[in-house]
């Protein structure tokens, strides 16, 4: 058996909407992320650290931005589709971490349906799926509101 781990970062800037999803998860706010696809950093960034652990390319050659069938795309999906690369690959995810950086909104009320959602997409148990957020105290983009980053990192076994 083989493991490796990956890493993924994603940042979207806020936009004029009324929600935004991070996680799979709807949540209520007076603003969306601008993105391609439905915006979901914490789902982009895992998707990232799948794909580059198991040295698949990232998510833009996956699902670029520049072909119109990504376009307004369920990210829930697209992590279903990079599950199934690995797996079709020999790899399956032992582990994922994500951290979630921005002011607002408050992440802890929606981090275990984000779990929950994670875990099922790509055959966890939710304990072995991790959802942080922190603040840049102020500091820079995401300090300033203008946007949310997420970071995500897991561990993959092979054959």
């Amino acid at each position: 058996m083989k493991i490796r781990v990956g890493q993924g970062i994603d940042v979207h800037a806020f936009s004029a909407g009324d929600h935004l999803m991070l996680g799979g998860v709807r949540i209520p706010f007076d603003r969306s992320l601008a993105a391609h696809s439905d915006g979901d950093v914490a789902l982009h960034a895992l998707c990232d650290a799948m794909l580059g652990a198991a040295s698949l390319g990232d998510i833009g050659r996956h699902f670029p931005p520049s072909e119109d069938c990504w376009k307004g795309a369920d990210s829930r999906d697209l992590l279903r589709r990079v599950d199934l690369l690995l797996k079709q690959d020999g790899w399956s995810v032992i582990n994922a971490d994500i951290t979630l950086v921005c002011e607002q909104p408050r992440i802890t009320p929606f981090a275990d349906q984000m779990k929950a959602n994670i875990a099922a997409d790509i055959g966890l148990d939710r304990t072995d799926v991790s959802i942080k957020a922190t603040t840049t105290e102020k500091l820079g983009f995401c300090g300033r509101g203008e946007g949310i980053t997420a970071f995500a990192i897991v561990l993959i076994k092979g054959w």
